[in-house]
Parts: structure tokens; sequence; C-alpha cells
């Protein structure tokens, strides 16, 4: 490195305190021609982008430099992955390829990353094929990550097939299928994979206990995720926001919402997921009441309720039976006293608490008054409270509705059918029975799940 070279990056490294500096830099690299030198460039583009200016050192790049060295465009991919505009990193590979200059295997990884989190799983698999042919799908940091676009785009086939491929895997492999799998809801096939991984002799990490306990939370393994909490407090693990978020969580869904206020109270960083947690958890056990007494404390503590708060707040007033309640807080919510409006969420929780208290006309003008049509969890929620309160009419209204939004749920015709032999009426039950024939459709399988002595038994059945 000549004299030159180590001044301009001295420059770069300490007086690039603003835009307009770095603009004259610039100028000066163009008047001596210094584009060319890559450790110039590597540190020219970070200068660009923590003031940004990233656009201007891409066309400049792609302007001045007919052909740029790999290690220049590897730069560039690597901090758009980390922009604001995750497709540009693909445009950048697309100009690589045609100025004939050959990736390595450090390309890959940010570019992977930035297409992971645009979500463009197809033109994932497109450079998946160019991995193949130029013999980088064994290096495991390229492996990782296309295993992580994969997972996050629900390709989750995929996802298991390239990790089978994999000769050599790490801890971060083992997590990103795990993530996999709770990204489509096969809960339980994720605790199976994290049981896998242990057996593999890999010890987990923080990630992959929260993606765990992501899992136990939603299948409900209440004794995998206790023995989780355990093994984070024999390894002296630091209880932190994210990681003791999830074990409040976990048990909040799982029932044991006494254990969760006890991970609680021990967190010493607490925000409003993991007051959240709580809220939903005391929802869940139908602890309305208590729900409230938390939400109010969340505010007194200064914590600003989110739309995630509310929604478990309404859903707590459903379950109990809070019904003046839900509409007090549902007036604030719509008046904006909580700094945000209510969305259709919101409004289908309203609706539930109206029908979970059979007042179902009440909830049918509700729904007339709404900003929007009614929903699949709205008509859902009618249908629920007509079938308690015995309103075969209402109900009848409502099974129909649901099946013009969802003509391939075969539960919606059931309903319909089982109320219209209730009636009576045993034509139309015929009909309905007809088309679920003609469309093919069956009856969905009930499942019920029962732990006992640390194994979890599980019964399908016809509804």
């Amino acid at each position: 490195m000549n004299d030159r070279v180590r001044s301009v990056i001295f420059l770069l490294q300490n007086f690039c305190d603003s835009q307009k500096q770095v603009r004259q830099i610039n100028a000066q690299l163009i008047r001596r021609n210094l584009y060319p030198n890559t450790t110039i460039a590597e540190h020219f583009i970070g200068a660009c982008y923590s003031h940004g200016l990233i656009n201007s050192a891409l066309l400049l790049f792609t302007t001045l430099l007919p052909s740029p060295h790999v290690y220049i465009f590897n730069t560039l991919i690597r901090v758009f992955s980390q922009s604001q505009t995750p497709h540009t990193p693909l445009l950048i590979y697309a100009h690589m390829r045609r100025n004939n200059v050959l990736p390595n295997n450090f390309t890959f990884p940010p570019l992977f990353k930035a297409l992971s989190d645009a979500r463009h799983v197809t033109q994932a698999r497109c450079v998946h094929t160019h991995v193949l042919k130029l013999g980088h799908h064994q290096d495991l940091f390229v492996a990782n990550a296309l295993l992580d676009v994969y997972a996050t785009s629900r390709q989750v086939g995929f996802c298991r097939s390239l990790f089978d491929e994999m000769l050599q895997r790490d801890v971060v492999s083992w997590s990103v299928l795990i993530a996999g799998f709770n990204n489509v809801g096969n809960y339980d096939d994720a605790l199976v994979v994290f049981e896998q991984m242990q057996y593999a002799g890999f010890v987990p990490n923080r990630v992959t206990m929260i993606n765990a306990l992501h899992a136990c939370a939603h299948s409900g393994n209440v004794e995998m995720g206790a023995w989780i909490h355990g093994a984070v407090k024999r390894g002296d693990w630091e209880l932190d926001v994210i990681l003791g978020t999830a074990l409040v969580d976990m048990y909040g869904k799982c029932g044991r919402v006494e254990d969760g206020l006890s991970v609680f109270w021990s967190m010493k960083e607490k925000n409003v997921f993991t007051w959240n947690a709580v809220v939903k958890g005391l929802a869940l056990a139908k602890s309305g009441q208590e729900a409230i007494r938390w939400f109010n404390r969340m505010k007194k503590e200064g914590v600003r309720a989110d739309e995630v708060t509310l929604l478990a707040v309404l859903s707590a007033c459903s379950h109990s039976g809070l019904v003046d309640k839900g509409r007090e807080i549902f007036g604030l919510l719509v008046d904006g006293r909580y700094g945000f409006c209510a969305n259709v969420k919101h409004y289908a929780c309203m609706v539930d608490v109206l029908a979970r208290s059979g007042r179902l006309h009440e909830a049918v003008e509700f729904m007339g008054r709404m900003p929007f049509g009614p929903t699949k969890a709205m008509w859902g929620s009618l249908l629920f409270g007509s079938k308690v309160q015995g309103d075969l009419e209402l109900g009848l209204l409502a099974a129909e509705k649901l099946i013009e939004l969802d003509q391939e749920n075969s539960t919606y015709y059931v309903h319909l059918s089982n109320m219209y032999a209730a009636m009576g009426r045993w034509g139309d039950v015929e009909k309905v029975r007809g088309v679920m024939k003609d469309r093919q459709l069956t009856k969905d399988l009930g499942c019920s799940s029962l732990e006992v002595e640390h194994q979890r038994h599980v019964n399908e059945f016809l509804a």
C-alpha cells in the first residue's frame, strides 16, 4: 500500500463527517483515478453508506469502472443487504454477471440475506443454481444463508432437503431449520429437530432456544419449555429481554401464568412485548380482570401500549364476559387515545366480545357500521355465538357468509348442514352434502392431546 492510498484511507476514516466532505473526497478520487484500488473502494463505499450516499457510490462504480474487481461487487452487495432496499443486491449481482465477473463464496451470503429480507424465493432458487455450478454449495456460510431464504419464505421442503444434503453443519444450520418449521406452523417437527440437534452433539445457542420456546408455546409442550428454562438456569444465561419474553410467552400460552409471572419479575429489562405476553397469557387463562389490572399497571409504568396490547385486552374482555369494559376500551381506541387507529383485528375482537356475551344483533349492527366489510373471523364469532344462543337463523346467515368467503373449508359446510338438520330442512341438508361431494370436501379431523408422565398422547377424531 503506497503513501497516496494510505492518505486517502486516513481521510475516509477520520474526515468524513458529512455528505459534503464525502463528495469532496469523491471528487479527488475521480480526479486522481483512484477508484480502481479495491481497498479505497471498500472504505469509500462504507463512508457513502454511513452518510446516505450509497446510491451515488453505486452509480459511480458502475459507470466509472467498466469491469470492477469482484471485491468491489461483494462490498456493494454486502452494504446494500443492510439497507432499506434489499432488492438492489440482486441488480448488482446481475450487473456483475453481465460484466463476466466471477462470484466467489463471499458474494452469496449477503446476496441471500437480501433475497431473504425481500422474500424473493424464486430469484434465490435461480442464484442457487449458480452456486451449484460454481461449486460453492458446500461452503457452510453460503449454505446457511440459502437455508435462511427457504425458511423465511416458508419453503420448508427445500430447506429440509438442503439441510440433509449439507456435509457440514453448525448451530446456525439447525436453528434456521427449526425456525423454518415454526414459520409454517409445524411446531412438533421443530421440536423434533431441536432434540435431534442435541443428539448430534450441537449445543443450542440463544437463538435456538428462542425458536424452540416459540414451538413449545404454539404446540402446548410445556414440559419441553420448562426443560429449556431449566437449561437456561443451569447455563447461568443472562435472561435478556428477548429470551425472557419468549419464556413468559411460552408459559402464558401453555396455561402456566404464574410461572410466566415468576420469569417476568426476575427480568432486569422488559419491553412492551414482555408486558403483552403477560396480558395475553392472562387473557387465555380467562382472567379478564387480572389482564386489565396488568394493562393499567403497564400504563402506570410508562410502557406505551401497542396494537397487540389492545388485542390482548379486548380478547380478555371477550373470554371473561366483560362487555362494558370492552366497549370502553374500544371506544378509547377508536378516539385515538392510544396513539393509533383501530385496525380490522380490533374490530373483530369487539365483534367477538358482543357475540360471546349473547348480544348477537348488536354485533350485527356493529359490523354494519364498520369502515370495512366483515371478515371471516367476524362471521366465525357470530356463528359461534349463534350456536350457543340457539339462534339458527342468524347462524345460517353466518355460515353462508363464511362459505362465500372460503368455499374450500369443509367445516363451514358441516355447520350449515347441521343447522339445516336442526331446523328439519332435510332437502337443504342434501344440497349441502351434494356440494361437498362435488367439490371433494371431507370432514376435517379433530385432534386432542394429553401429556401424562412426560409422554404426549394425541387422538384424532371426526367432529
